[in-house]
């Protein structure tokens, strides 16, 4: 078996196929962790007993202790080094932890994200709440697909499926806990640079994206495949979710993941 850690995003995502981290175990690939919406990772039920809430989540200290929580888990379970993928705001997280702990990290798959800083970053979702709603919504359509407009999605009914799933899930009345961790999210998300870090990650790397994604330009990921050494680029026929639009992306991260 082979461990993976995973950073958040993944939830649902299965449209087109089983969801990843269902495809990761029926390739023999273990599951370390699979994060849900930003939260602190004490909120999480699958944290294992035995792994401490890293200190300092939240604004006042820029990006992510997430990625220390990652180390804590690792040694919790007792995993030297893992397969590390992160997918959005999860692949954020894992480009943290690569060039924190480059010796923890066997191989790493990046997919839809963005370095920050010169290397450009993703659409600033935090600017959203203060936008008119019919806009807003406009532009969060855009950003899980460019492609995305209302002929589109009448001529693609799968594309229709996944933007119905994506809406309904964002109009559902969030916890308090959930809407702690979304703001801490955001908050995260606004900070994230990692650019001039990205030289010292030593793992294999594939970087992957959707040709039409809105909210982590294509630009961004050639943008990492320049910085990271040795690095491979892959692009598939999707938006921001093409892991659940192109049923060849989730298959090749696990034959990388495998080193197949």
């Amino acid at each position: 078996l082979c461990p993976v850690y995973f950073g958040p995003a993944l939830e649902g995502v299965h449209l087109k196929g089983e969801h990843p981290a269902d495809m990761l175990r029926r390739h023999r690939v273990a599951v370390g962790l699979v994060a849900n919406q930003g939260l602190p990772i004490d909120h999480h039920r699958d944290v294992p007993a035995g792994v401490e809430r890293q200190q300092g989540w939240g604004l006042e200290h820029g990006l992510f202790t997430s990625e220390a929580d990652a180390a804590a888990l690792l040694d919790a379970v007792g995993w030297t080094d893992a397969l590390v993928c992160g997918i959005s705001f999860g692949g954020m997280v894992a480009q943290e932890f690569a060039v924190t702990y480059p010796d923890r990290v066997r191989r790493l798959a990046l997919l839809c994200t963005s370095a920050g800083g010169a290397g450009g970053s993703s659409y600033p979702l935090h600017t959203l709440e203060d936008i008119e709603p019919t806009e807003r919504a406009r532009i969060s359509l855009h950003n899980l697909d460019t492609r995305f407009d209302d002929t589109w999605l009448a001529e693609h009914p799968s594309d229709r499926m996944l933007v119905d799933f994506t809406m309904s899930r964002a109009s559902s009345p969030p916890s308090d806990v959930v809407r702690e961790g979304e703001r801490y999210q955001l908050a995260a998300r606004a900070t994230h640079d990692v650019w001039d870090r990205l030289v010292n990650v030593t793992a294999p790397t594939l970087i992957a994206a959707g040709r039409f994604d809105g909210l982590a330009p294509v630009a961004n990921s050639e943008a990492i495949h320049q910085r990271i050494p040795g690095s491979s680029l892959r692009f598939y026929d999707g938006g921001h979710l093409f892991v659940a639009q192109d049923p060849a992306a989730l298959r090749d991260v696990v034959s990388f993941l495998k080193n197949n």
